[in-house]
């Protein structure tokens, strides 16, 4: 897993995990994968997927050739509310990009550090995991 700057603001993690190192063959299958993680903590609230791919389809947008779905679990965190600003950042989305023979999965930095934590490892877990 690397962090990267996307248009050099945005901290985003990305994990490039090979099928052949995964049991997850499709984007609804990494779906699922997060959706039971997310639901076994009972701190984070899941809200739904949106498919980005047939969104961006239906509207006559521009997808990159080699991307074959792309899908965002949405789920927060939000163990406290300390001001209104918070809501800025939250919730949160991992993506799910299949491109053929490898997911891209991506999420942004959050502003507190067992959310980060969360995530990564829930992605490092895609790897020949549960």
């Amino acid at each position: 897993m690397k962090q990267t700057l996307l248009q050099e603001k945005y901290p985003v993690y990305v994990a490039e995990i090979p099928k052949a190192e995964t049991r997850h063959a499709t984007v609804d299958d990494v779906i699922a994968y997060f959706k039971d993680k997310i639901a076994a903590n009972p701190k984070v609230k899941f809200i739904g997927v949106f498919d980005h791919y047939a969104h961006t389809t239906q509207i006559g947008g521009t997808i990159a050739p080699e991307i074959k779905a792309a899908a965002e679990v949405i789920f927060c965190f939000g163990i406290a509310l300390p001001n209104p600003l918070v809501l800025a950042v939250r919730p949160r989305s991992i993506g799910i990009a299949d491109l053929g023979d490898k997911f891209v999965i991506t999420f942004l930095e959050a502003p507190m550090a067992p959310a980060n934590e969360a995530m990564e490892a829930w992605t490092k877990g895609l790897r020949n995991a549960d």
